[in-house]
């Protein structure tokens, strides 16, 4: 359960670092309002959350065998059924692409832990890079995928 609320505490810091990164003052980005973090899909409910996986404590990174760069980026993917908020699992696939049309792979894995069931993949980015993420879900039981989109800029330097 601690590596739980680690996860969900990280997807709040990816909401908060989503406003700026460091450099000089005349080099950071105005803030920008934060997007969605979640997507009501019918009977189920999508989180998603993207940060550096730099901001990952040691531990939580060993546990999950994931690098810790400031050069990566983490996807973190969780469906919940509406009617309960209990977690379900689900066909996740992500499409990722830059600003500039390049295609950046992220392949998902699914982490059961208790009663949460999470799907995290890795990706590089670069400083600056604005990643916009396409992702499939098909929740057990449903015979329809749905999209989520969502963008996010990262900052490495």
């Amino acid at each position: 359960m601690k590596i739980t609320r680690i996860l969900v505490v990280l997807s709040m810091l990816g909401l908060v670092s989503a406003c700026g990164g460091s450099g000089d003052s005349a080099d950071v980005p105005e803030a920008q309002a934060a997007g969605a973090t979640s997507a009501d899909i019918g009977d189920h409910v999508v989180h998603f959350s993207a940060q550096s996986t730099d901001q990952l404590p040691p531990e939580v990174a060993r546990a999950y065998n994931i690098v810790r760069s400031k050069n990566r980026a983490m996807l973190n993917v969780s469906v919940l059924r509406a009617a309960d908020n209990t977690a379900v699992a689900a066909d996740v696939t992500v499409k990722t692409v830059n600003l500039t049309g390049q295609l950046k792979t992220i392949t998902m894995r699914q982490i059961n832990e208790q009663e949460a069931i999470y799907y995290i993949g890795e990706v590089a980015v670069a400083n600056r890079e604005t990643l916009i993420f396409d992702i499939s879900v098909t929740p057990e039981g449903a015979s329809i995928a749905s999209d989520v989109r969502f963008k996010r800029q990262f900052f490495t330097d």
